[in-house]
């Protein structure tokens, strides 16, 4: 019997999303993941929130809980240099790369395994390289825009509040 895909809602920007994409690809390889790029501000916006890491208590809380759960896990985390940071490029690099599931591999391996800038096409430049896309206009594309957009308007819809979150059958 095949599985189902399951749609996993995500944004760079959060060190959660890191960590259970880390430990599904390793500790689950068998679940079929049907990734769901999307921005978290918009997500955060839509429910009236600040980010944990806009609240001076909760981001000190969440950094703790973060790296607890990254040496539980046996996963690489090093922060990148600064947090919140603008994600759009790193999910616009994802949605134009010709393999997702590398772009996704590579893009938290660049923030969070490396503590990297992922903020500007600059930053990214070698991750897009590294994904055989050499035009970083690329990720302008409309198309590109109009998936991101779709994915966290999908998500709004089911009732998404949070990143990461996956969808099994019609349960977040």
């Amino acid at each position: 019997m095949n599985a189902a895909r399951l749609d996993w809602y995500f944004d760079f920007i959060s060190p959660f999303a890191y960590l259970q994409w880390r430990r599904l690809r390793r500790d689950h390889p068998e679940v079929a993941l049907n990734p769901k790029p999307l921005l978290f501000a918009a997500i955060l916006n839509h429910v009236g929130q600040l980010g944990p890491a806009e609240i001076p208590q909760k981001r000190r809380h969440t950094y703790r809980i973060v790296l607890w759960q990254a040496r539980a896990a046996g996963i690489p985390l090093h922060f990148p240099p600064a947090h919140p940071f603008n994600p759009l490029p790193a999910l616009r690099l994802c949605l134009a790369a010709p393999d997702r599931m590398q772009a996704i591999d590579a893009i938290f391996a660049h923030i969070w395994e490396h503590g990297r800038l992922a903020d500007s096409v600059e930053a990214l430049a070698d991750v897009a390289a590294s994904l055989g896309i050499d035009d970083t206009a690329a990720i302008a594309r409309d198309e590109v825009k109009r998936e991101l957009l779709a994915n966290g308007e999908e998500a709004m819809a089911l009732g998404v509040f949070g990143v990461p979150t996956l969808r099994v059958r019609d349960e977040l």
